[in-house]
């Protein structure tokens, strides 16, 4: 799996998350670890736990069967 798989799919996130105020963006992929930053409306929402699990890294693990886990750094 590559950073550009990965930016791939969050690609097709972005919208949703660019509808409430918030983006996501990339900052690293390590052994089947994506770390990503929540920003925007979604750094500082209640919500942004369950963005992250049910949310980018469903479609993460979707897409990608390598992935692991996504976790907000």
């Amino acid at each position: 799996m590559t950073k550009e798989q990965v930016e791939g799919v969050l690609a097709k996130v972005r919208p949703m998350l660019q509808r409430d105020g918030g983006d996501v963006e990339l900052l690293d992929v390590e052994d089947g670890v994506v770390k990503v930053r929540l920003v925007g409306a979604c750094g500082g929402c209640p919500m942004a736990s369950m963005t992250l699990k049910r949310g980018i890294e469903a479609k993460l693990k979707e897409a990608i069967p390598d992935i692991k886990e996504v976790v907000a750094v």
